[in-house]
């Protein structure tokens, strides 16, 4: 990609200060992997899982899924805030584990049955999981931030808790067919929910030898004016536009791409293979990552990531049944670039905090940050679901322009979403260059 002068910016110069051992930062971001377990399941499994195998309408099920996004999503600055006042992050997320845990078996073992119960249920059990999960990630997040004042090295902190997280994405895309048998995913998730409550317990645990950088004085003033503080950031302001254009991208896929494997490819039995090599092409993909943002800056690699994508990606929409390898091949290409979609944007964040010394607050920014991440993934079922319906495509449609509407909405639209996350990206660098 030829350089703009917006995307010159300056390269960051790596110092030994602030530097972790690999053991320090494994013990740290191994938290990372139940989180992930937690999240592919909730985006990705959870609509066709009511959708399909318990029979919810979907233009229902993508209202109820956006209603609650949004929801929990506004309640996430409040809690970075809070919890930039609270007890210590490792306390926090201690406190958050028996909720989710509780949560994700309660979501996928419903004792009732008739759309109306279910949508009740589906509402009370997200609810609890939407709150622990968020309580947990802000702090884990903000932890992460705080453990190094050198940018190279955030990087490589946020690579190994995005790279622990991903190993965690494979073994929840790959757990539910295994545990299911016969059954297939929608019989595996009950048991993958009891399995996932045991291991969240043991990285917990390991979480608790990881260092705690010393606790800046917590911030003066109103919890509500705490909330607030990231949105007054010159900076901050750009960079959460990036993450959100960039995030919708990505949030698309994530939410259809069962519905496209089982009914454009028709190869619903290798789903667990094609999520797989998409989680360990990213894991793969971080240390090329950490060495170009390191050579060339973060911004610059990340603007390479994501236009990488789309060159991979976009050949999604021209796919039909049989397409096993071509997607395979679509999915390893597009998996590389996911990893500098995981590490980069949290370190660039950390030193967007840190410029102004204003670690103290790195809770209320994550917690804005964690609300865009729901923001995105509210919008992309919330949109993308009632969407489809609109258009004719009901799960399991054998119809030309259904299938068509799926390839169309599944591919070609996130392509676009990640262009204009690119120009938006060039215009938070320029913003950086002047300071």
């Amino acid at each position: 990609m030829a350089a703009t002068p917006a995307l010159a910016v300056t390269t960051p110069k790596v110092t030994p200060e602030g530097r972790q051992p690999l053991r320090s930062l494994l013990a740290y971001g191994v938290f990372g992997m139940p989180l992930a377990m937690a999240a592919l399941p909730l985006y990705v499994h959870l609509p066709r899982f009511y959708g399909e195998h318990l029979g919810v309408n979907l233009a229902a099920l993508g209202a109820l899924l956006l209603v609650l996004r949004v929801a929990d999503g506004v309640l996430d600055p409040l809690l970075g805030a809070w919890s930039d006042r609270g007890p210590s992050r490792r306390t926090l997320i201690a406190l958050s584990v028996p909720a989710l845990a509780l949560g994700m078996i309660a979501l996928f073992s419903p004792p009732v049955a008739g759309e109306g119960p279910l949508l009740v249920w589906l509402g009370v059990s997200l609810a609890l999981i939407y709150l622990a999960f968020s309580l947990a990630t802000i702090n884990h997040s903000a932890w992460g931030a705080e453990l190094s004042p050198d940018p190279v090295e955030r990087t490589r902190i946020t690579a190994v808790r995005e790279g622990l997280a991903l190993v965690g994405v494979v073994i929840a895309s790959l757990a539910p067919g295994l545990l299911g048998g016969d059954g297939g995913d929608d019989a595996g998730l009950p048991r993958f929910a009891v399995a996932f409550a045991g291991f969240t317990a043991i990285c917990l645990a390991l979480l608790w030898r990881a260092p705690v950088a010393p606790r800046a004085t917590a911030p003066h003033g109103a919890l509500f004016a705490g909330m607030a503080q990231p949105l007054t950031d010159p900076l901050f302001r750009p960079l959460l536009a990036v993450f959100l254009a960039n995030g919708i991208a990505s949030a698309i896929p994530a939410t259809l791409v069962l519905f496209f494997i089982a009914d454009v490819l028709q190869a619903e039995s290798r789903q667990g293979l094609f999520l797989a090599l998409y989680f360990v092409a990213g894991a793969a993909g971080m240390p090329l990552w950490i060495r170009l943002s390191a050579a060339i800056g973060k911004v610059r690699a990340w603007a390479i990531a994501m236009l990488a994508a789309i060159a991979a990606f976009v050949w999604a929409a021209f796919l039909g049944p049989g397409d096993v390898y071509a997607f395979a091949i679509i999915c390893a290409l597009s998996g590389l670039a996911l990893g500098a979609d995981l590490a980069l944007p949290p370190s660039i964040l950390a030193d967007v905090i840190d410029r102004r010394g204003a670690m103290a607050s790195a809770g209320a920014y994550f917690g804005v940050w964690t609300l865009a991440t729901k923001l995105n993934l509210a919008l992309a079922a919330g949109i993308a679901l009632p969407l489809l319906a609109a258009l004719g495509y009901t799960p399991g449609a054998s119809d030309a322009d259904a299938l068509g509407a799926l390839a169309f909405v599944y591919a070609a639209v996130p392509c676009a979403l990640k262009l204009a996350a690119v120009g938006t990206l060039a215009w938070f660098a320029g913003r950086q260059s002047r300071g």
